[in-house]
């Protein structure tokens, strides 16, 4: 017990972190999983545009010819959004509210272990694709700006570096694919257990 424990005499005194992390609802985690996965996937395509367009848009005063075919940089970038949003769909769709009970009260009998498994497994899965979303979106956005530089100075390491951005674009893919196999197994109960 702390030094301040004498002064808690009320049943709403949280005796510190852990407390208010296990005493939080199961559905607060989960829609916490679904704005992380698809802000930090927004926040990742956003950082890598930024890297890849400034060093285009630089690259390309020196040579004009690159505007239109290095604009595959940017679109890589913006798939690690899109992965964000089929993660969100796919969470969101998970989320169902009990047919009993009313306000903050379940029904008698309620499958408590299940129903913090869905939340914390919703939370896990959308943080893992936000992450990774975010790792994909700086280093495909870091290839894309070498990409453009090196297309300036020479158009035969177009393709070269290409293949490498593919690659980073890849963690992306990865990442959402963890994200499925993590939420598969959480659903909401709906009712009691018999």
């Amino acid at each position: 017990m702390s030094e301040y424990a004498d002064q808690c005499q009320s049943a709403y005194c949280n005796q510190g972190w852990s407390e208010v992390l296990t005493h939080m609802s199961p559905y607060g985690w989960a829609s916490f999983g679904v704005a992380f996965g698809l802000g930090l996937s927004v926040v990742g395509a956003a950082w890598g545009i930024w890297l890849t367009g400034s060093s285009l848009v630089g690259a390309a005063v020196k040579a004009p010819r690159i505007r239109s075919k290095n604009l595959i940089s940017v679109i890589f970038c913006e798939a690690t959004a899109i992965y964000g949003v089929i993660m969100a769909i796919i969470l969101t769709n998970k989320i169902k509210s009990p047919e009993d009970g009313y306000g903050n009260q379940l029904p008698e009998g309620w499958d408590y272990n299940e129903y913090y498994f869905a939340g914390y497994g919703m939370f896990s899965a959308g943080l893992s694709v936000g992450l990774t979303n975010i790792a994909s979106g700086i280093s495909v956005g870091i290839a894309g700006s070498s990409c453009a530089i090196a297309d300036a100075q020479d158009p035969s390491l177009f393709v070269k570096i290409l293949i490498v951005e593919i690659f980073a674009s890849a963690l992306g893919i990865f990442g959402i694919i963890v994200g499925i196999i993590q939420s598969n197994a959480c659903t909401f109960p709906e009712a009691p257990l018999e």
